[in-house]
């Protein structure tokens, strides 16, 4: 029997990102170094003759890069459509390589344990369709006006999952005769005309993202274990006369600037070294060396975007990052927010996972005398 999978992306997760306010559909996160749906088709292509993605072509294309898949074919504006897509696909096949059963999967769920699709496919040697499910374990409440207004007896209830699997020609004929329903699973439609649909056992680590909670659990089964490793950064700069303050990526106002190869942000580069320490990645003379004309007057968001760029390409992320400027002025509290802010942005991290300080030397040293300024920065990464 050949065996198709049809991967649905289309969806646009309005749950996950009313929750989470996340730019990037949740199926293209990445998740181990990975989009999560390119873990959901590694899961599939084992059981499979034949892939069929179908949502935004462009970036399935590139999520799926070096998979054996079929071209990709854009979905439709609801699951029924996108799964009638991915149907007629398959049928413009020669008919020698049309499959004989077809698996519908969610492109948000990353981790199908194997025996799940075995089982599914198993199934369907006696039955026209098959799904995986687990057991409501719970009592279920239904509710409205956030009081409780009946109790929902579990018997009997089970949660669907996918991949669902059904005789090809089946299913492709049922949503071809189905364009006024909007069925929210496929074995929906053979239940409404009559057929039956085997239950197999599922899995609980079966999890569809929908929420943010969801996340770390597939995090959790699906990602590396990350390790915590801390870094110390120290930078100082004496001040110089016509050349504008900048620190943490603020132009601050005051009499003088810094001295420097490049614009001289003392917190910046304090930083950067705490975060290539934390990498054990040198300094960001390494970097960026102050020998190379390139880097004359250059804007130090350059260097940190980079420093960022070198957690990611680790697999890691970035913990927090705290940095304390050392000077008797100019007042660096009216600055900070905005600093955090830009930090944030240039690491592409929530502003939360940023603390800009300041302090004074007590009129004692270099700093104490205004001859420059200092700055210590640690940052906390987690990589594989």
């Amino acid at each position: 029997m050949r065996v198709a999978a049809i991967l649905l992306a289309a969806g646009v997760g309005r749950r996950f990102s009313a929750t989470t306010a996340s730019p990037v559909a949740k199926q293209y996160l990445t998740l181990g170094g990975r989009p999560i749906i390119r873990h959901a088709a590694d899961a599939l292509s084992p059981h499979v003759d034949l892939l069929q993605p179908v949502g935004d072509t462009d970036a399935l294309a590139e999520a799926l890069h070096g998979l054996d898949t079929l071209p990709p074919v854009a979905g439709g504006a609801t699951r029924q459509e996108s799964v009638r897509a991915g149907l007629e696909a398959l049928d413009r096949l020669p008919a020698a390589e049309r499959p004989d059963l077809v698996l519908v999967h969610d492109g948000a769920r990353p981790y199908v344990p194997a025996e799940v699709t075995q089982a599914v496919i198993a199934a369907l040697a006696t039955h026209p369709g098959a799904i995986p499910a687990v057991r409501v374990a719970d009592t279920l409440k239904r509710g409205h006006d956030g009081v409780i207004t009946a109790t929902v007896p579990r018997d009997d209830l089970f949660r669907a999952q996918t991949p669902q699997g059904f005789r090809f020609a089946l299913l492709r004929d049922l949503h071809r005769g189905a364009a006024a329903t909007d069925a929210t699973d496929d074995a929906a439609l053979l239940e409404t005309a009559g057929h039956t649909v085997a239950l197999v056992a599922g899995s609980e680590d079966n999890i569809k993202l929908t929420y943010e909670e969801d996340l770390m659990r597939l995090e959790r089964l699906i990602g590396p274990t990350l390790l915590p490793r801390t870094g110390i950064g120290y930078d100082v700069h004496a001040f110089a006369e016509n050349r504008p303050l900048i620190l943490c990526g603020i132009t601050v106002p005051h009499d003088r600037g810094l001295a420097g190869h490049s614009d001289a942000d003392v917190g910046i580069h304090a930083l950067c070294d705490a975060i290539y320490g934390a990498l054990a990645e040198g300094d960001i003379g390494r970097h960026f060396p102050p020998s190379q004309n390139e880097w004359k007057d250059a804007d130090s968001a350059r260097f940190l975007i980079h420093a960022g760029e070198r957690i990611r390409a680790r697999g890691g992320m970035l913990v927090n990052a705290d940095v304390t400027l050392i000077c008797e002025r100019p007042k660096i509290g009216p600055h900070s927010e905005a600093m955090r802010q830009r930090l944030a942005d240039l690491l592409n991290v929530d502003i939360d996972r940023i603390s800009v300080k300041a302090t004074t030397s007590e009129r004692l040293g270099f700093t104490g005398r205004e001859e420059g300024i200092a700055c210590t920065a640690s940052a906390t990464v987690l990589v594989p």
